[in-house]
């Protein structure tokens, strides 16, 4: 009896609220002391007014919880937008101009997200090969730790302005030697509470909130150590967010749409920008979500790029930075006990009443905690395991990696994955792939009352795989469906992750998914998912 109740789905809606309001508060509060530092910090490195990250946090929880299609994402600010928040604050001219004139290309792309909904588009992030996207991270991590290791070191961040990623990494050096010695302790104690709670293993330990804990040191050590009254850090040293009336001082609208005149190719390049890599951070983690949620529910990618959307197109209004399905929120809010979508509206309304009644304590956070926590998301982003598990897969998936990084760190991210994205390219035509195929795989379906047969009569490459898997989304359930791959040139790493998801979802719906013809294909490397290709002469393999 209890089994059945444990595996029943809770309830959408307004009946969900009343079902399930214990778990989803608590986990909403939970969450919520893991996003209030964590958005202080991301604005602060995007070169925002800092209240306006938690804006955007109020505006994903309050508002987009009612339009989303995910049940357990956290809709925030996410550390993986800093590089091109900042950037298209500089690119526009910097300070409080670049501010307002950047607010303009995030409007333009929560329209463009909305029309991605609109348009079916909520599978774009298959489109983008998978070694590619993870150097995009990585590459995001690496520039996230280059600025913010100077900043727990106490170095003034007006010694970095205008700095670019490998100057940033160049100078580390000077900045531990010239670090301020009371500053870079609080900051080296929070980055290693981060890393401590990171490898702690008891389930009840891992509930509390590793930036509560980091708080709750930071604060009394800035107390101890003077860092407030010490004349020559006292106008970096804690955190200042003013009120939520001065930040709306001159009226709710902040937007300046002028720079599509006056900085049109900046204006352009950044709403692809924010349109393009927020939308696939999004459905990353609404994706990675799903295969996490204990009753296996599945979002509606489409919904939630909409709710996205529109929660970008009002916090671009007002001045907020741009949202994505945070994965750190996300994943926790699971781990809380979150059940619907009223966890990510719970952690919005606590960000609520933070930023109408706690102001004063937040700004006796000094500003050593923010960086450390950011520091620690950096490095989960290039993490050295990501460059191990690429090497596995294959020397192929580990140049591309590579390549999307270096590319990305000497110019910036739409170069860099676009980098990625040819390299995986021109390795596919090498392995075998055809030009007449790339954008459209041949195959042929044939079905009786049992058995789905689907002969593949072309390369299945990342490129080509979107209008296969629409194909297979439609596929009647719980019969045995069975690809045949014999006469397949190249099977590269992308298309297999993607069948392998395919196949996880159509088998939790009762049904069997078998892949043959593999006898007359060599891996790039050992590892099982390692691009797969006839030829026995193997270019690029180990």
């Amino acid at each position: 009896m209890s089994t059945k109740k444990l595996l029943q789905i809770p309830k959408d809606g307004l009946a969900g609220l009343k079902e399930n309001f214990s778990a989803d508060a608590l986990s909403g509060f939970l969450v919520f002391l893991l996003a209030m530092p964590l958005s202080l910090g991301i604005a602060k490195a995007s070169q925002f007014p800092m209240i306006f990250g938690l804006v955007t946090a109020i505006i994903g929880g309050v508002i987009v919880t009612f339009f989303m299609g995910s049940r357990l994402s956290i809709k925030g600010p996410a550390a993986g937008l800093i590089v091109i928040v900042s950037g298209s604050v500089v690119a526009f001219g910097d300070g409080e101009q670049g501010w307002h004139l950047a607010l303009g290309a995030i409007v333009v792309a929560g329209i463009v997200q909305i029309l991605f909904g609109v348009l079916k588009l909520g599978k774009l992030a298959d489109f983008f090969p998978t070694a590619a996207i993870h150097g995009m991270l990585a590459a995001i991590g690496i520039i996230i730790m280059a600025k913010q290791l100077h900043l727990l070191l106490g170095i003034n961040p007006a010694d970095l302005k205008g700095k670019e990623p490998l100057e940033l990494l160049a100078m580390l050096p000077s900045s531990i030697v010239h670090e301020n010695a009371h500053l870079a302790e609080i900051g080296i104690a929070c980055l290693l509470i981060m890393v401590v709670m990171s490898l702690v293993k008891n389930q009840k330990i891992k509930k509390i909130p590793a930036p509560l804990i980091v708080l709750a040191v930071s604060i009394p050590l800035g107390f101890a150590l003077h860092i407030k009254t010490d004349g020559a850090i006292s106008n970096f040293s804690l955190v200042k967010i003013g009120s939520i009336s001065d930040a709306f001082k001159n009226g709710m609208v902040n937007v300046d749409f002028s720079g599509i005149s006056t900085h049109t190719g900046v204006f352009i390049q950044y709403v692809i920008l924010y349109a393009l890599i927020g939308s696939i951070e999004s459905l990353l983690t609404a994706k990675a979500m799903d295969g996490i949620d204990p009753y296996k529910r599945k979002t509606d990618f489409n919904k939630d790029i909409i709710g996205v959307g529109i929660g970008n197109t009002l916090c671009g209004i007002v001045g907020a930075l741009p949202m994505i399905s945070e994965v750190a929120r996300s994943s926790a809010n699971i781990g809380y006990g979150g059940k619907t979508r009223w966890a990510n509206f719970f952690h919005g309304i606590f960000l609520l009443f933070a930023v109408l009644f706690a102001v004063p304590f937040i700004e006796m956070i000094p500003n050593v905690a923010l960086a450390a926590m950011l520091v620690f998301v950096g490095f989960r982003l290039a993490h050295p395991r990501e460059f191990k598990h690429m090497y596995h897969i294959g020397i192929d998936q580990l140049a591309i990696f590579c390549i999307t990084i270096v590319t990305t760190l000497a110019t910036d991210l739409l170069i860099g994955i676009g980098t990625g994205i040819a390299l995986e390219i021109i390795i596919n035509f090498v392995h075998g792939a055809t030009w007449k195929n790339f954008f459209s795989a041949k195959y042929e379906i044939a079905q009786d009352s049992e058995v789905v047969n689907i002969k593949m009569h072309s390369e299945l490459v990342f490129s080509n795989f979107l209008g296969m898997k629409k194909k297979l989304a439609g596929l009647p359930k719980g019969k045995r469906v069975v690809i045949h791959l014999e006469e397949a040139k190249v099977i590269d790493h992308s298309s297999l992750i993607a069948l392998e998801d395919f196949q996880k979802d159509y088998e939790r719906d009762n049904g069997i998914v078998e892949l043959t013809g593999y006898d007359e294909h060599v891996k790039v490397s050992h590892h099982p998912k390692s691009t797969k290709k006839k030829k026995k002469l193997a270019v690029l393999s180990r």
